[in-house]
């Protein structure tokens, strides 16, 4: 069965840092961009970051500068660092695969990824 696994979310003050993890199970997914989105209570699911199988990664506005998505093709994981954290960041994380292999580039759109975990809670307190 193939699934994408997050881990590393947590509850952490105002200005601390996290390190979320997702593992690919299953299959590997080296060939696909890789995004992270985030949902918070009563919002939509918005994109935060996406690595591409090749070429620069990609940041929403809000993140730009704080996060940094990276990625091990060797253990199919992709890694999502969180650093000054607020709690305008409180939300559950996804990470998804692309639904096309090798496209250029990263897409923002959640209906572009057809492969999501299963979530992890980010909980920043002030």
């Amino acid at each position: 069965q193939v699934q994408l696994v997050e881990s590393g979310g947590g509850l952490v003050q105002a200005g601390g840092s996290l390190r979320l993890s997702c593992l690919a199970i299953g299959r590997t997914f080296s060939s696909y961009a890789m995004g992270w989105f985030r949902q918070a209570p009563g919002k939509e699911r918005e994109f935060v970051a996406g690595i591409p199988w090749g070429g620069n990664t990609y940041y929403a506005d809000s993140v730009k500068g704080r996060f940094t998505i990276s990625r091990d093709k060797t253990e199919s994981a992709v890694y999502l660092q969180m650093n000054s954290l607020n709690p305008e960041d409180t939300a559950v994380y996804y990470c998804a695969a692309d639904r096309i292999p090798r496209r250029a580039g990263v897409r923002s759109a959640a209906n572009e990824y057809d492969t999501w975990g299963q979530g992890t809670q980010v909980t920043v307190s002030s």
